[in-house]
């Protein structure tokens, strides 16, 4: 393993941590919070919003996607298609998703593909710079490549507070992102 490999690693584990000890109650409200935040992100009408079902523990965006949704955004959420590829497709609220592997969910092949213009982009850990660290398969990575060159689309991190660190090591195939949201707020990138 490099060793920035191995730095995001441990950054990781430990963002990770703080987050699996928050409690039930503080969750509820983080998410409560994303959704009161929906002002500040300042999407442009009818932007179409990616966003992401909550895995392990990750803040929940639910709530922000139906005030989103109740705005008339498109909404549409990731899926993984073979090793190295994210694609998105088109859902709505209460919509059926379907389970894949790792406890994910998606929309069905049905619901038909959709690029986003704004990412809810999910993460391990971030700085204060917009430097995101993931789950190390570098999907969101590729997809914000393949998706900007196509014309310029606006990453915002999405996650709890406790998951910041004082600097990711970034690498030039990092994307940084745009803006943080968090339960403190939207924080923009410096």
């Amino acid at each position: 393993m490099s060793d920035v490999a191995s730095r995001k690693a441990a950054l990781r584990t430990e963002a990770l941590a703080r987050r699996a000890a928050l409690d039930d109650p503080a969750r509820t409200q983080a998410a409560e919070r994303l959704a009161n935040s929906i002002d500040a992100l300042a999407i442009a009408p009818g932007a179409v919003v990616s966003g992401f079902v909550p895995v392990r523990g990750e803040i929940d965006p639910m709530p922000l996607l139906a005030a989103l949704s109740a705005r008339g955004h498109p909404l549409a959420l990731p899926v993984v298609m073979g090793p190295t590829e994210l694609v998105f497709r088109r859902w709505r609220p209460g919509e059926a998703l379907q389970a894949a592997g790792f406890g994910l969910f998606h929309p069905p092949a049905e619901a038909g593909p959709i690029d986003p213009d704004v990412l809810l982009v999910p993460l391990a850990a971030f700085d204060r710079r917009g430097h995101r660290i993931g789950y190390g398969r570098g999907y969101y990575d590729r997809a914000l490549a393949r998706l900007d060159a196509a014309g310029p689309r606006r990453a915002i991190g999405v996650a709890f507070a406790v998951q910041e660190v004082p600097a990711v090591p970034d690498e030039p195939h990092d994307r940084r992102l745009d803006a943080l949201l968090t339960d403190d707020g939207l924080r923009p990138t410096s």
